[in-house]
């Protein structure tokens, strides 16, 4: 039974930070691709980052958010991380957590099965 719990949303001056964590099941397997989305009301599931860890890190990120935001994952903690650096108020959303065997889109929503429950992320 596969399981993502996020935290670490909140509310933050624009120009802040905040570092997401996501908490996952020893099920996932270490070939599954995790990333991070994002989902304001009124608006379609965004993928913001995604990462792959095999012979080496495979990274990739929405253009919004490229040299702003990192994700990371340590395969020890079972935890999937996105820091989020010079926020602004159009990051405000819910942030997901999501995991899968992508074979082709790691940013697309449609690649992923798997997800959490989501966290508030609120810059103002």
């Amino acid at each position: 039974d596969v399981q993502l719990v996020e935290s670490g949303g909140g509310s933050v001056e624009a120009g802040g930070s905040l570092e997401l964590s996501c908490t996952f099941s020893e099920s996932i397997p270490s070939s599954y691709c995790m990333a991070w989305f994002r989902q304001d009301p009124g608006k379609e599931r965004e993928g913001v980052a995604a990462i792959f860890i095999g012979r080496r890190t495979n990274t990739w990120y929405a253009d919004s958010v490229k040299g702003r935001f990192t994700i990371s994952k340590d395969n020890a903690k079972n935890t999937l991380y996105l820091q989020m650096n010079s926020l602004k108020p159009e990051d405000t959303a819910v942030y997901y957590c999501a995991a899968d065997l992508v074979i082709t889109e790691p940013l697309s929503q449609d690649e992923y099965r798997n997800w959490g429950q989501g966290t508030q992320v609120t810059v103002s």
